[in-house]
């Protein structure tokens, strides 16, 4: 198995798969109604729906660094507003949210490991998350995944 076979797994199991640490993101998501989604059960916290939005942006930016080499604000921002809360709107956003994340594990599956030495970025810039190498950026956004399935779950329980 290549290094880049090894950090898709990873991807794949802080999504959807056998994550050894608890529930995986998708997992987390599943069986949620817009309603749900939308509410805000902590006062200052994000909404599940948020963070799916937050987390579809992400990927799918880290999906754009892999196949380009660059790094730039995720669009349509870091932190997407969801909009009018219609269950067909909320099954849309995870739709977007596994499409990114399958496209990405694709892409990554596809890169030369050679490639995961590759800087992007001129300098380091914590919040854009440039100026480390791919190999940091991809084992990153699987602690993303992980740390945002962990936020989606305390809601849920605070849903109740």
């Amino acid at each position: 198995m290549t290094e880049t076979e090894r950090i898709a797994d990873q991807l794949e199991r802080s999504f959807d798969g056998d994550a050894w640490w608890g529930t995986p993101l998708r997992e987390a998501l599943r069986g949620l109604t817009a309603e749900q989604a939308s509410r805000r059960p902590l006062e200052r916290a994000h909404t599940v729906w948020e963070i799916a939005l937050h987390a579809a942006a992400w990927i799918r930016e880290v999906g754009r660094r892999v196949r380009t080499g660059e790094a730039r604000e995720p669009e349509p921002a870091d932190w997407p507003e969801p909009g009018e809360p219609t269950q067909a709107r909320w099954e849309a956003a995870v739709a977007e949210l596994e499409a990114a994340h399958r496209e990405l594990v694709d892409a990554v599956r596809r890169m030369p490991p050679e490639r995961l030495g590759a800087v992007l970025g001129d300098a380091r810039d914590r919040p854009l998350g440039s100026g480390v190498t791919l190999y940091v950026l991809l084992h990153g956004l699987a602690q993303h995944n992980a740390a945002h399935a962990s936020q989606v779950s305390l809601l849920r329980k605070a849903l109740g």
